[in-house]
């Protein structure tokens, strides 16, 4: 019997690695679902400070905790050929014991990609490389290897070795915003992820049921997960979550009234920690009830 809502909380990874390892062990052992770093090779809002690398981080901190799920709050399809990434998660998914969820985007923050000149392809080329990456992760994941013969990748006779410890494969995070993207969320992702206003959660969660019914999917089979950038709360007319229990337990519930069942949420800073640890013994157990 699954929760009815899961909870997550995502850093950036511009602290020194042992504060890190700390953080997420404190996570972990307040009993929080998942913890989550970022893919990017500079920190957006502060990018001349010291910003680690999502992947490797991952499997560093993936091998100092030992129940707490971990992923990418998303890997960028812009960064790193698909296979790749299905090398990369892999080894994670056997670093952490079966914990991993890989989360995947297509990539969005064009200003990285000028200054260390990636290309950035125009949106229907972005989705439609998206959409080819799905298809080989998921199935070198799935079965081991894939021969691929698509528009922007190729691959003949590609391996993945040793397998993945999950079964069929880690469960894939896919962000997602508009119908395009939201029609390769109901096709592959076991979680859909966005950010925004509830009112904007709301329509795309509704259009991700649009497009669950137009491939046969059962829409439940799919967590709908908020990102929250708890900086930017009142800009979204709510309070920033880590400043009391209650004003937790407010964002949860617009949130979840515009379905959403799984929130990754930015970690507080020391100062926040009491806040933390109190919606994680008093709250979390409450709103996780059962479904």
């Amino acid at each position: 019997m699954r929760p009815a809502m899961r909870f997550g909380i995502c850093t950036d990874q511009n602290l020194p690695f042992p504060t890190l390892v700390e953080r997420w062990q404190l996570f972990e052992r307040l009993g929080f679902d998942s913890a989550w770093d970022c893919d990017h090779f500079n920190q957006p809002s502060r990018p001349t400070g010291p910003y680690y690398e999502g992947w490797t981080l991952l499997a560093a901190l993936a091998a100092r905790t030992s129940r707490i799920r971990v992923g990418v709050l998303v890997s960028s399809n812009t960064f790193r050929h698909p296979a790749l990434l299905a090398h990369e998660a892999m080894t994670v998914d056997h670093v952490s014991n079966g914990r991993l969820e890989l989360g995947m985007g297509a990539g969005w923050f064009v200003p990285e990609h000028e200054q260390f000149g990636l290309p950035f392809p125009p949106p229907g080329e972005l989705v439609g490389r998206f959409h080819e990456a799905v298809r080989i992760v998921d199935a070198l994941l799935r079965h081991g290897r894939a021969d691929f013969e698509g528009q922007y990748y190729r691959l003949r006779d590609a391996h993945v070795r040793p397998g993945v410890i999950q079964k069929p494969r880690p469960p894939l995070t896919l962000g997602a915003h508009k119908p395009r993207m939201l029609r390769i969320c109901a096709e592959y992702a076991d979680g859909w992820n966005s950010f925004g206003t509830v009112a904007e959660m709301r329509e795309r969660n509704r259009i991700l049921d649009e497009q669950c019914a137009a491939v046969g999917r059962d829409p439940r089979t799919i967590w709908r997960s908020f990102y929250g950038w708890a900086a930017k709360m009142k800009e979204q007319g709510l309070p920033d979550p880590w400043t009391s229990a209650g004003a937790f337990e407010e964002m949860v519930g617009r949130y979840a009234e515009a379905g959403v069942n799984e929130f990754v949420i930015d970690a507080p800073g020391p100062e926040g920690f009491p806040v933390l640890e109190r919606v994680a013994a008093d709250l979390l157990p409450k709103l996780r009830g059962g479904a």
